[in-house]
């Protein structure tokens, strides 16, 4: 597999958030622009309406913000906030502080990850907390409170989130107010995130190193009229990667050398093992070694804990061990993050050994096909996405990437071929179907059988009336009718048809109406909608030829027309079905030569299929002759 391409990234989320909840803690009008469209942002989004903020959307990625400078309208609310931690923990601080009764809750999993450092920081300057659940944890109650201190502190050891909350909300109390960190504060290019974007809001923070943080009494959030937000630094690590390890070059378009995110540090680190990487204000990309073979890495992911992930997956690649190390936040995000890597990591054949704040990752000699779990966190799923260039892996749940990037598995599409195709094209009764069928299911791959495609619309043309050479109305049919094929059954219109599909009748009128352009135009999309991960087997006259010309192994699978004749005989005979072989055997013959005198996708071995005959074979050699070419090739 390989990649190449670029991919324009969606605002980073990190950042959105911030922006989201400072322009409505300022006074005036902000206008943001390049907003990531996404689950945590539309929860934060939702949230500020429900306080009383003025939201307003302009269109695609942009909203005007009206700030309440700090005083929310609505002083009375419950908020359901998903399991957005960039819009919880913020939340959290903000309304602690402004006076007001509000119920913060969200999924199951948001009331696991602790939020009680956080809590009892704001509780040192006089907030009113209270937990309805497991202390400790969300859901949380805030009532007003006597506010009152100058000094607080909070452990910087277990999220940056909670130190980010503190520092975004503290104008809002008019005096001078001190935050020391206890113990090493983790992830600190997030810090940096929000000292930068305080300071667009017009607040700058004093700091003492990473020990101490202070704002100043007088302190308030200014809009500052237009803000952009830029494309997200974590996102861009798995296009890199896909570059670094899919040949590339792969560029990301909308972060780059001058963001004021830290994870744009990941070009660095992956340029450590080996990586071509070419950096400007705007724009990262990256291409593979110059050797081919990406080298295993020790690092410290204190600067880079999200992007790390994806360095994680990468390790598959690489020619070693890779340890990662200073990791301990992964514990506490979406998933256990390091339990849930371990596993998974497992399962396509790597050797890993999980420390409380570390992982080792030692590649197999050949990656197994595996269905990734992704435990609804965006990452692993976007992480694994990647282990698709060593093997066939099946995604569960994808659509978990909604939380920052929507979008993710079309746009790694538009630079990898990652869903690989095996496309075994023969003529009729050539047993193409049986072995598409066992190769799919011995690779964990999507089956198409695009013959059944035909022969369901000949089935619908029959119940709706529509004439067979009726080519116009055979295409409006071909739109309209709904196809489905879910564990072994096919399904035309919401009904289950089955052996009538398999009958000479419906296979007779499936040849006339492929035969017909605008019906083949029609039911293209159909069939290449199939095309979905971890991979896709198809059958059929012209699925290397025209359906999927870039299909990663093309088989024209073939018998001689007494051989072919034969098994559809015993076939019929098995389901007791009448049949004459004489008969069988001149319908074959005579459906060849219409398949390959039509004008349209006519039946014939496309360029760079290699050829199968199955005649002296059985379908369990032939199933494996077609696995053997496949695994030769990947």
């Amino acid at each position: 597999m390989s990649a190449r391409g670029t991919v324009r990234l969606p605002g980073s989320k990190s950042i959105s958030n911030r922006v989201l909840l400072l322009a409505a803690l300022s006074e005036g009008v902000t206008v943001v622009r390049d907003l990531l469209k996404s689950d945590d942002t539309d929860r934060m989004l939702e949230a500020l309406a429900t306080l009383g903020v003025g939201v307003e959307s302009l269109g695609v990625n942009a909203y005007r913000i009206t700030g309440c400078a700090g005083d929310f309208p609505n002083k009375d609310a419950k908020l359901f906030l998903g399991n957005a931690g960039t819009a919880f923990r913020p939340l959290t601080a903000a309304l602690a502080l402004s006076g007001g009764s509000y119920e913060l809750s969200g999924v199951a999993r948001m009331h696991e990850r602790p939020i009680g450092d956080l809590v009892e920081a704001l509780r040192q300057l006089g907030a009113d907390i209270k937990y309805l659940g497991n202390d400790g944890f969300p859901p949380l109650q805030i009532s007003p409170a006597k506010l009152a201190g100058d000094t607080t502190q909070v452990h910087g050891d277990v999220s940056s989130q909670f130190l980010t909350g503190l520092l975004m909300a503290l104008p809002l109390l008019d005096r001078t107010v001190k935050v020391e960190v206890m113990g090493e504060l983790i992830s600190k290019p997030y810090i940096e995130i929000t000292l930068a974007m305080m300071a667009r809001f017009g607040v700058t923070v004093q700091r003492d190193g990473w020990r101490s943080f202070t704002v100043a009494a007088g302190s308030r959030y200014v809009s500052p009229q237009e803000i952009f937000v830029e494309g997200d630094a974590s996102s861009a690590s798995y296009f890199l990667a896909a570059g670094a390890i899919g040949g590339g070059p792969v560029r990301v378009e909308g972060v780059g050398r001058d963001s004021v995110q830290g994870d744009v540090r990941f070009a660095e680190e992956l340029e450590k093992m080996g990586a071509r990487i070419t950096m400007g204000p705007n724009w990262m990309e990256a291409s593979g070694p110059a050797d081919g073979k990406l080298k295993a890495i020790e690092l410290d992911c204190n600067h880079i804990p999200d992007a790390a992930m994806t360095l994680a997956v990468a390790a598959l690649f690489a020619d070693g061990t890779t340890t990662l190390r200073n990791i301990a936040s992964w514990r506490v995000k979406e998933t256990d993050r390091i339990a849930a890597m371990a596993t998974e990591l497992r399962k396509v054949g790597a050797a890993v050994e999980e420390g409380a704040d570390s992982i080792r990752i030692t590649p197999p000699v050949q990656l197994n096909h595996a269905a990734i779990d992704t435990y609804d966190d965006h990452r692993m799923a976007m992480c694994f996405s990647l282990a698709s260039f060593g093997t066939a892996v099946r995604i569960n749940d994808p659509k978990c990437v909604a939380k920052t990037f929507p979008d993710y598995f079309t746009e790694f599409a538009k630079v990898a071929q990652v869903v690989p195709v095996i496309a075994i094209d023969g003529p009729s009764a050539s047993g193409k179907g049986t072995v598409a069928q066992r190769v799919a299911d011995a690779l964990g791959m999507h089956y198409l059988d695009s013959g059944a495609l035909y022969r369901l619309l000949g089935l619908a043309a029959q119940r709706h009336g529509v004439a067979l050479d009726d080519e116009s109305g055979l295409a409006a049919l071909a739109g309209k009718v709904d196809i489905r094929f879910e564990q072994g059954e096919t399904w035309l219109d919401g009904v289950m048809v089955g052996d009538e599909l398999r009958t000479e009748e419906a296979g007779s009128a499936a040849s006339k109406v492929a035969s017909l352009p605008q019906v083949r135009a029609a039911l293209l999309d159909k069939q290449r909608a199939f095309r979905q991960a971890p991979g896709l087997v198809a059958d059929g006259r012209d699925m290397a030829s025209v359906v999927f010309p870039d299909a990663a192994l093309k088989i024209f699978l073939t018998a001689s027309a007494e051989a072919r004749a034969e098994r559809r005989y015993k076939q019929l005979k098995e389901k007791g079905m009448g049949a004459n072989i004489a008969a069988l055997l001149q319908d074959i013959q005579a459906r060849d030569e219409r398949d390959m005198q039509r004008s349209v996708a006519p039946l014939q071995q496309a360029q760079g299929a290699s050829l199968l005959d199955t005649t002296p074979l059985n379908i369990e050699q032939a199933v494996a002759e077609v696995l053997m070419r496949y695994r030769a090739i990947c």
